[in-house]
């Protein structure tokens, strides 16, 4: 599957709240993320990624083993995504080291979560905020087939239209890009 997805920087975030509140009800989670590589930095080099995610809710703790493929679509970043939930984060964690990856970067995301159907589609709509990057995000998703990522992009892009993001408002900035470039300035230091 597709994660056709598209990100933007949040503005007005009481307005866009308040439209989100009318769509689902918002769920506070934190997610803990961890990226890795191999030294020599091979995934990145073929725009792949290799993450484990711990997310922490009201509902509890999961951890999320994730590879993502190369993007099939450059304007938004869109890539394949599989994902599977696993036990133990340490053990994971342990077995990617012992596989010989290293950890490339590993941030915190506050991230408050609406699951949504709009234009025939599940949608999650995901408000994001980080330490080390400035703002607010919009992060809004729904997961198809590789044929029917334009289509779906057009879906994304007017729900968030309606969300009151316009195109100007869009960012294809990675969060482990921006976070790596806050730790190379102050490793400067």
């Amino acid at each position: 599957m597709i994660e056709a997805e598209l990100k933007a920087r949040v503005h007005l975030l009481e307005e866009t709240l308040r439209r989100l509140d009318e769509l689902a009800v918002g769920r506070a989670e934190v997610y803990q993320d961890t990226y890795y590589d191999t030294p020599e930095g091979v995934l990145e080099a073929r725009d792949e990624e290799l993450r484990v995610r711990t997310v922490h809710g009201e509902d509890g703790t999961r951890t999320l083993l994730t590879y993502k493929g190369a993007r099939v679509d450059e304007e938004s970043g869109s890539k394949p995504e599989h994902e599977t939930r696993v036990e133990d984060a340490q053990a994971v964690h342990g077995m990617l080291t012992g596989l010989g990856y290293v950890q490339t970067v590993a941030f915190e995301k506050r991230c408050r979560n609406y699951a949504f159907e709009a234009r025939g589609r599940q949608m999650l709509a995901t408000l994001v905020r980080l330490s080390e990057v400035d703002g607010t995000f919009l992060e809004l998703e729904t997961l198809v087939e590789e044929e029917g990522v334009t289509r779906a992009l057009d879906d994304v892009r007017a729900v968030l239209g309606e969300l009151g993001i316009g195109p100007a408002d869009l960012t294809r900035e990675q969060y482990t890009d921006a976070v790596k470039a806050v730790a190379r300035a102050d490793a400067s230091f």
